[in-house]
């Protein structure tokens, strides 16, 4: 664990720094889950609390603490942190609020929060507002109200802004083991994405959980995803919230599309940290991953004693990405031999009740379905809630699979509640897995397949300046193609005669568009295959002061919009999608961060419905990919170059011919 904060997460000694209730409890919290270093309360009256002798003093304490439990109103505080620094403690734990939440200031108008995080100096802090930390491992409880944690030789850690969720968490009855709760606060000093890469370097910590309400530092979080996948700790992401898009009036198609997600999602994706989307869901990866870590893939096998769910787990996989292998020559004779001629054999596979109590056959025939072409196997059972002796066998037998063979298994009920307690906890101690609930487990399997290397350039930072310059088409335009991107021939012009006179220097046919309109075509200010002759007339009718003449590009076998729009939460977020008029009907997008690789551009491109138009469609031919890459990157290149002072760029459409990738429209907003 990171120095600076292995004292405080891993203590030797606690101090607790007041004497009322929620201060007590820190003391019983850690003495029932047998916590061997030394405590000390502090409080300048109480002779003892919770039957420990009181210090009046910090300057009183023996040593200076590993760690010290707040529990004091927001000003004193204050003072307490400094003191705590100033004698070298380890860090502190900061319960009270009406700090940065509140935008509290003291009587001087001086902000509360910046006090505080100057008199912490280098000494580590949490919170403020948090209740602190579970330590399962070592006893070590830093947490001022219930919990249902108990002790652990090794697990979980999960890390979260709400104290409130981190209780409910630790009151699981999913068989879970909960090594480290953390409770971030409102992270004053220390960021959540430090604290889990200081949790990633102890080794009992087999799997990290971050309930994530926002991105502080991206270079923390691109830091934890690369210790934490050289580590081989998996980590999973429960995201909530949005964040605030830089423009609220957009005026491109990218900002309408690149909802305020999109560069969260991004951001997870980038990192390689899969995200879900309910709590069940993430506890229950969690525990997969405990048990297994990452899966290679998402190839599962599925047995029962039911058609009928049989049926519905392969319903429920639709959509996931999970597949159900075909079963191997070997496979099915293993499964031949243990059922009988009387089943037929699938995967999903069902098989009936001719073996039910007979360990030996039950254990063969689940075994079957296990292989190198499957990442998880698990058998659906539902035990019941009134006599489950019947189902005994069915727990043997995963446990005799998972003995002989050492494949993963699970065993997965349809209901998270008919799947008890203990026999959750018996399962996990033989190494398999239990899942509650079908729709959990399929959420839990996708998420641990999904776990990858993180990018390892930069994420590219942009600049707070406040948007106040749109370029012209002519000028967006120049601007990128020196940057590489192909653009059509032009010329820009302020009269129908010159227009005329223009367009005898270019190849028709031509487009003809106003200039300074946003969105021409929604002012009938795009006219397309216009001929010389008629060049002059259309540029009058158009009406704009300044009149935009290039020749047409043909041949073009799709369309595409291009975007990159500042997120100050995520950096620049990278919109490829469906292009052209119907960009906003389609809705056929895919985000990802600046700069990304020509690969994982290629990847995205691959995602997008209109993929097999980019491949050649029924016999058409096919986009030059290359060309297209080519563009992507050279306006990639522009946003870097300019990221200080850049809102947004759009590209729309990219005309995408089998020979070469040219920008037909371009927008630039900028400061």
């Amino acid at each position: 664990m990171t120095t600076k904060l292995t004292r405080l997460l891993r203590p030797k000694s606690i101090a607790v720094i007041g004497g009322g209730a929620w201060c007590r409890q820190v003391i019983l919290q850690s003495e029932r889950m047998g916590y061997e270093g030394d405590i000390w309360p502090v409080h300048p009256k109480a002779g003892d609390v919770a039957g420990h002798t009181a210090f009046g003093r910090l300057q009183d304490l023996p040593a200076a603490p590993d760690a010290a439990f707040i529990g004091i109103n927001r000003h004193a505080t204050i003072d307490a942190v400094q003191a705590l620094s100033a004698m070298g403690a380890g860090g502190a734990v900061c319960f009270a609020s009406g700090f940065s939440e509140a935008v509290a200031e003291d009587e001087t108008g001086t902000d509360l929060q910046e006090l505080l995080i100057a008199a912490a100096g280098d000494m580590p802090l949490l919170g403020p507002n948090c209740y602190g930390f579970i330590n399962a491992l070592d006893g070590a409880l830093l947490w001022p109200d219930q919990h249902g944690a108990t002790p652990v030789d090794k697990g979980v850690a999960i890390l979260t802004q709400s104290s409130n969720i981190s209780i409910n968490l630790t009151m699981q009855q999913r068989a879970l083991p909960i090594a480290y709760m953390v409770a971030c606060g409102n992270m004053a000093q220390t960021s959540q994405a430090e604290i889990a890469t200081a949790l990633v370097d102890d080794p009992r910590v087999t799997a990290i959980g971050l309930h994530i309400e926002g991105f502080k530092d991206i270079r923390h979080w691109e830091a934890l995803a690369a210790k934490a996948y050289a580590r081989g700790v998996p980590l999973v992401a429960l995201k909530v919230g949005a964040s605030e898009q830089a423009q609220a009036a957009t005026v491109s198609h990218t900002a309408s599309l690149a909802g305020s997600d999109a560069g969260a999602q991004a951001l997870l994706n980038r990192l390689g940290i899969p995200r879900l989307a309910a709590l069940p869901d993430f506890l229950e990866t969690l525990k997969l991953l405990h048990c297994y870590g990452p899966l290679p893939g998402g190839n599962i096998a599925s047995i029962s004693c039911s058609g009928g769910e049989a049926s519905l787990i392969a319903d429920m996989a639709v959509g996931t990405g999970l597949t159900f292998p075909n079963l191997t020559t070997g496979q099915k004779n293993q499964l031949r031999a243990a059922l009988g001629p009387m089943v037929a054999l699938n995967n999903p596979l069902d098989y009936h009740t001719y073996i039910w109590r007979d360990t030996k056959a039950m254990t063969q025939a689940w075994s079957g379905m296990t292989g190198e072409n499957i990442d998880l196997t698990f058998s659906i059972v539902d035990y019941p809630t009134t006599d489950a002796t019947d189902w005994v066998c069915t727990k043997q037998a995963a446990l005799n699979l998972r003995a002989a063979t050492g494949a993963r298994f699970a065993i997965a009920s349809t209901l998270p509640e008919l799947l008890p307690l203990d026999i959750a906890q018996d399962l996990m101690a033989g190494g398999v897995v239990p899942l509650m609930g079908l729709r959990e487990a399929l959420a839990a399997i996708r998420a641990a397949g999904q776990i990858a290397r993180p990018a390892t350039e930069p994420i590219c930072l942009p600049g707070s300046a406040t948007a106040t310059l749109m370029l012209t088409e002519a000028q967006a335009k120049k601007a990128l193609s020196e940057h590489g991107l192909h653009i059509p021939r032009h010329c820009t012009v302020q009269s129908p005669d010159a227009a005329r006179a223009a367009a005898l220097k270019l190849t028709s046919p031509f487009a003809i568009k106003g200039v300074g309109l946003a969105h021409k075509s929604e002012h009938a200010a795009v006219r397309l295959g216009i001929s010389a002759e008629d060049v002059a007339d259309v540029a009058a009718a158009i009406g704009t002061q300044e009149i935009l003449i290039e020749e047409m590009i043909t041949g073009a076998v799709a369309e595409l919009l291009v975007g990159v729009l500042r997120d100050p939460a995520h950096g620049f977020v990278l919109t490829l999608g469906a292009g052209g008029v119907l960009t906003e009907v389609l809705r056929d997008t895919v985000s990802l961060l600046v700069p990304s690789a020509p690969e994982d551009i290629r990847s995205a491109l691959g995602t997008l419905k209109i993929a097999p138009l980019l491949a050649g469609h029924r016999g058409q031919p096919a986009a030059d990919l290359d060309a297209i890459l080519g563009a992507v990157v050279a306006i990639q290149t522009y946003v870097v170059q300019n990221a200080d002072t850049l809102c947004e760029v759009e590209i729309n459409p990219l005309l995408c011919t089998p020979d070469r990738a040219v920008a037909a429209d371009a927008l630039i907003r900028k400061a």
